[in-house]
């Protein structure tokens, strides 16, 4: 194992480091209709400040949100992820889908629904919030749920540049350098990082750089803008998943195949967005966007080569009016969102066997197909406040999805276009919020959501659209209760859910490649979430947070029969029965801080039939900083920490289904990284 590990000791004063004495329950959650406190919110919503974007070693957000109730992120590699959300979308095969992100009102999530977030680095986030299950009206009512990422805030007082250097093990080098420039009328925020590991496991070197550039500008006291830029270049290595013996006895390979073609993935990315603002009353507000998205990739895998590319653009509008109705306070909203896709791929046989060097070159071309793929939204949700103590929120969204396929390999002249539609899908969604007394709430709602399949996922082995497929609706019941105690210092969530879905989705395997999809039946998704927080300080000034979160559930095919083979009754595939976090922060006038994670998933069924599981397993991150000052305006911190601390073998992903090919055993996981170390330091210059 290749370790590095940076020790580094401050030798200069210290500066006292202010206490946060901010409530979790007063925390503003943004991507509701209107901004309210945590507390208020007539659904389940978990937070990630940016305090505690901060408590990692600053590569993925796996351990954050995997110490979210209901919210699990299984990772493969650094490239291979899948976010769950109660469930919904763990027997997806490599990728996220049926969860949907936005980058404040940039959507991140394609016209088919998939998702990718690890490209947005950590260094540019300001919060993190997850709606849970179909609730967000306003996003189209996914059937999972909604992340919304939120950028960094500048201070239009205050200018600062920021270098971080991170190192670890497995040759982790991460360098970032950000620039924040406050302005009396706006602000720019800049951010470029460099990533790069060999990974733990053979065939899994990873490298990414990123350029991100987030503006903002006030027209007068009416308008503004808001401008985004993403950039991000990645080339990834392939290790791919293992059978139980390899995973057992040689984790640290690759599968074999993937290993002798050299397998990775590489591609350019670019994401641009542009929001206005018009605030034209006290009553009226208008927010609009428009958005571009380019992808150009290149992966070359031991079947074959895949040389893709996607555009796509859209936009989104949203008018916000309040006022009263009967004398009640009342606000509404009414939008839209359109995102169109173009995207292309061509097919390549990959001559790496008969390579003496054994890597991937391109052969002969048997493949290449055009999609078009576009997603329509329209929504209407108000929100009515009854009493002083009750609020009641209604919405309903309107949704269509449309896919057109041509094969140009086969007609390359006048290829003939399929196109198929799922039709229009309405959303309906409830809420209630009703105060108790101060600082305790209790809520519940009723809504419906939809997910749709991927265009891979319509298409029949012959290459043509399954016109019969249909698109995955549930309807989501749900009821929790929001509670402090001892003047905010502890804070309580608990709620229950049932999602039920019909027209459950499966992807079927027909070959190393390839998926086919069918409806095979509904699942129940039943479960309880609940959090604990704390904040204490002591009389010298020590802050200190423990805080306790988890879920118990109870996924299960309710009616799913495949092939003549009756799996009803048997827990959903790819989800543990149970999920809970313990942590504790603790942060001294000083400038050292101290962060503990330890997060213990449940054994997880591997296929549907219920004949095996991935063993459970415990795992304990740790991380220490030490903030100080040089003179006024320059800041250093250093940090050091470990992960896996106890060096639990463990899958951090699985491959739902895993079907074997040949003689060879089916290749169900994904290992985790051993103990890994990592430190770094930062520093961060006021002007």
């Amino acid at each position: 194992m290749k370790t590095l590990l940076l020790l580094c000791f401050p030798i200069v004063c210290i500066s006292q480091t202010p206490q946060d004495t901010t409530s979790l329950s007063e925390v503003i959650v943004l991507s509701t209709l209107i901004k309210k406190e945590l507390q208020e919110t007539t659904m389940a919503v978990s937070v990630l400040t940016e305090k505690e974007l901060q408590q990692t070693d600053g590569v993925l957000l796996t351990s954050l949100l995997n110490k979210t109730p209901g919210v699990l992120m299984e990772q493969g590699a650094l490239n291979t992820n899948r976010i769950t959300i109660r469930g919904i979308g763990s027997r997806s095969q490599y990728s996220t889908n049926r969860v949907k992100a936005y980058f404040e009102e940039i959507p991140l999530s394609n016209a088919e629904g998939e998702t990718v977030i690890e490209d947005i680095d950590l260094e540019t986030l300001g919060k993190v919030e997850i709606i849970k299950g179909p609730n967000a009206t306003t996003y189209g009512s996914g059937l999972g749920g909604v992340i919304t990422l939120f950028g960094k805030s500048v201070s239009d007082t205050t200018s600062s540049a920021k270098a971080r250097l991170t190192a670890g093990s497995f040759e982790l080098i991460k360098q970032s350098y950000s620039a924040g420039i406050g302005l009396s009328d706006g602000s720019i925020f800049t951010n470029y990082s460099n990533l790069k590991t060999d990974g733990f496991r053979e065939n899994s070197g990873y490298n990414r750089k990123s350029f991100h550039i987030q503006a903002n500008y006030n027209f007068g006291s009416k308008h503004s803008l808001t401008y985004l830029g993403v950039f991000t270049r990645l080339k990834a290595f392939i290790a791919s998943s293992l059978n139980f013996e390899d995973f057992t006895n040689q984790p640290e390979n690759a599968a074999t195949n993937w290993a002798e073609a050299q397998g990775y993935e590489s591609y350019d990315k670019l994401l641009l967005g542009v929001a206005h603002t018009f605030r034209v009353s006290e009553s009226w507000n208008i927010k609009s966007s428009v958005f571009l998205n380019y992808k150009d990739a290149y992966e070359p895998r031991p079947f074959d080569i895949l040389d893709d590319t996607s555009s796509g653009m859209g936009f989104r509008v949203k008018i916000n009016y309040k006022n009263q109705l009967f004398s009640f306070p009342f606000e509404a909203s009414l939008g839209s969102e359109y995102l169109t896709e173009n995207y292309s791929f061509s097919l390549f046989e990959n001559l790496y066997q008969s390579i003496p060097e054994n890597e991937s070159v391109e052969g002969d071309e048997f493949s290449s197909i055009k999609q078009k793929r576009s997603n329509t939204t329209l929504f209407l949700q108000m929100e009515t406040r009854l009493s002083e103590r009750l609020l009641l929120e209604k919405g309903v969204s309107f949704n269509e999805t449309r896919y057109t396929l041509q094969d140009v390999f086969q007609q390359p002249q006048n290829p003939e276009k399929q196109t198929y539609t799922f039709g229009n899908i309405w959303t309906p969604r409830v809420g209630v919020s009703y105060k108790l007394a101060r600082g305790k709430n209790i809520y519940a709602s009723v809504s419906n959501g939809y997910s749709v399949p991927t265009v891979a996922e319509t298409l029949t082995p012959e290459g043509q659209i399954n016109t019969s497929l249909l698109p995955e609706k549930g309807t989501n019941y749900e009821a929790g209760i929001k509670l402090n105690w001892f003047a905010n210092a502890l804070y309580t969530e608990v709620n229950v859910f049932s999602t039920q879905i019909k027209n459950l989705l499966v992807a079927r395997r027909v070959a190393e490649d390839q998926y086919v999809g069918i409806n095979a039946g509904e699942s129940s998704h039943s479960g309880v979430e609940f959090l604990v927080h704390y904040n204490y300080y002591t009389s010298s000034g020590i802050q200190i947070n423990p805080f306790v979160s988890g879920n118990i559930n109870h996924f299960k095919f309710e009616e799913f029969i495949d092939e003549e083979q009756d799996f009803s009754g048997n827990q959903l595939t790819g989800t543990p029965k149970y999920k809970w976090t313990a942590g504790l922060n603790i942060l001294t006038p000083t400038g050292f801080a101290v962060n503990v994670l330890y997060n213990a998933v449940g054994e997880i069924p591997l296929n549907d039939a219920n004949d095996l599981y991935s063993e459970s397993y415990e795992l304990m991150n740790l991380k220490s900083t030490y903030t100080f000052q040089i003179k006024k305006d320059f800041e250093i911190q250093l940090s050091a920490g470990v992960n896996n601390l106890f060096d639990e073998q463990y899958a951090a992903s699985i491959l739902p289904n895993a079907v074997s090919f040949g003689n060879a055993a089916p290749r169900y996981y994904y290992p985790g990284n051993p103990r890994n170390y990592f430190g770094g330091i930062s520093l961060n210059y006021l002007f």
